[in-house]
This record gives structure tokens, C-alpha cells and sequence, in this order.
């Protein structure tokens, strides 16, 4: 984690606390955390999770990789440093969002067991929940929406995971989804499962 740099800081505690906001809101906050290679569905089950979600009342937000990189983390590049920065950054704003009884859900490739386990301390037990993207590099190449891949081979892209940057591939995480295998509604219905298992949601 990064060095506090200011110290003559404190933390300021409100009159509405978490339990407050989670009671105004019928339910508790918690963070989805999707991980993968570039073109796995992590975004495509963000969207469709949030929709399943909402649908069934639950106050939700997404917090995408490339949508944060057009505003919050718009200064970061690809190298290992400022990969280590963004998720540090998302990081602290899910658990935000996480205290303002939000049920958030990044997508993010977040490639480095250790950016995912300080974004994962930084949270309550249970409020963390990793949900790994699994896809074989080859399917995510042939759908390659934005010819990602093939700029990478190319060299046009450095620095691209999967190809001239590593993916550290989840140990242990709360969801694992095989992406190639499974349609996006089946995905969906396995994440509703785990949190109604869980008591994350009723």
C-alpha cells in the first residue's frame, strides 16, 4: 500500500453510521469484486449481475476499469506501478461505497494476488467477494472486441496482460466462473446463489 504522506490528518466519524444506511436501505453493503484477462466478461456480468440485482430492489453501482480510466484514474498508465495504483484507488472507493451500503461491483482486470488482497483488507469479512472470470487467453482473443490482442502481438500495446504482462490466476476465490463454458445467465445465477447463501442478500 502507498505511504501516508500527510499526517497531520484525522478521521472524522458522522451521525449516520453504516448499520444506519444499511437499515434505511433494506439490505447490507458489500463489494463484487470480477477478475480476468481482457475479454473474459468481466464487465458483461457486472452488467448483468447489477441488472438481476437492482431488479430484485438492491441499491447497486459498477465500478468499471475503463470508465474509472476516464476520469478517477485517468493520470495511470499500464506499468506494473500505476497497475498497483488503479486497483489501490478502486480499492478504497468500493469500500466507500461498501460503508454507504452499496452492493459495488468492480470489473477489473486486477492481475497481482497482492492488489486484490490489500483491496480485499481493507473490508469486514464477508464483504469482499472475489469472483474469478475464467476464460481460456485463446476464446478471449478470438472476441477481442477492441483488437486488443492483436495490437499486443503486434507490439502497438506494451505492457498488455496475458501477453507481455502477467495475470496472477485467483487461489482462492469466493466464485469461480468458467466463462467459455458457461452463458452469461448461468454466471449470473450462480453469483444469486452464493449471496442468498451467504445472507448477502434475502
Amino acid at each position: 500500500m502507498v505511504d501516508q504522506k500527510a499526517t497531520d490528518v484525522h478521521w472524522h466519524y458522522g451521525a449516520v453510521q453504516r448499520s444506519d444506511r444499511e437499515r434505511l436501505k433494506g439490505h447490507r453493503g458489500f463489494t463484487i469484486w470480477f477478475t480476468g484477462l481482457s475479454a473474459a466478461g468481466k464487465s458483461t456480468l457486472a452488467v448483468a449481475t447489477e441488472k438481476a440485482l437492482f431488479e430484485r430492489g438492491y441499491h447497486t453501482y459498477i465500478l468499471d476499469g475503463d470508465n474509472i480510466r476516464h476520469g478517477l484514474n485517468k493520470n495511470l498508465g499500464f506499468s506494473p506501478e500505476d497497475r498497483n495504483e488503479n486497483i489501490r484507488r478502486i480499492g478504497e472507493v468500493a469500500k466507500l461505497f461498501t460503508d454507504c451500503g452499496i452492493i459495488n461491483l468492480t470489473a477489473f482486470i486486477s492481475p497481482y494476488h497482492k492488489d486484490r488482497n490489500a483491496a480485499r483488507d481493507l473490508n469486514r469479512s464477508g464483504d469482499f467477494i472475489e469472483v474469478f472470470v475464467d476464460c481460456p487467453i485463446e476464446i478471449c482473443e478470438q472476441r477481442d472486441p477492441n483488437d486488443s490482442y492483436k495490437k499486443a502481438r503486434a507490439g502497438i500495446i506494451k505492457e498488455f496482460t496475458g501477453i507481455s504482462a502477467p495475470y496472477e490466476t485467483p487461489v482462492n476465490p469466493e466464485i469461480h466462473l468458467y466463462t467459455d463454458k458457461m452463458q452469461v445467465n448461468e454466471c449470473v445465477q450462480v453469483i444469486i446463489n452464493y449471496l442468498v447463501e451467504h445472507n448477502h442478500i434475502s
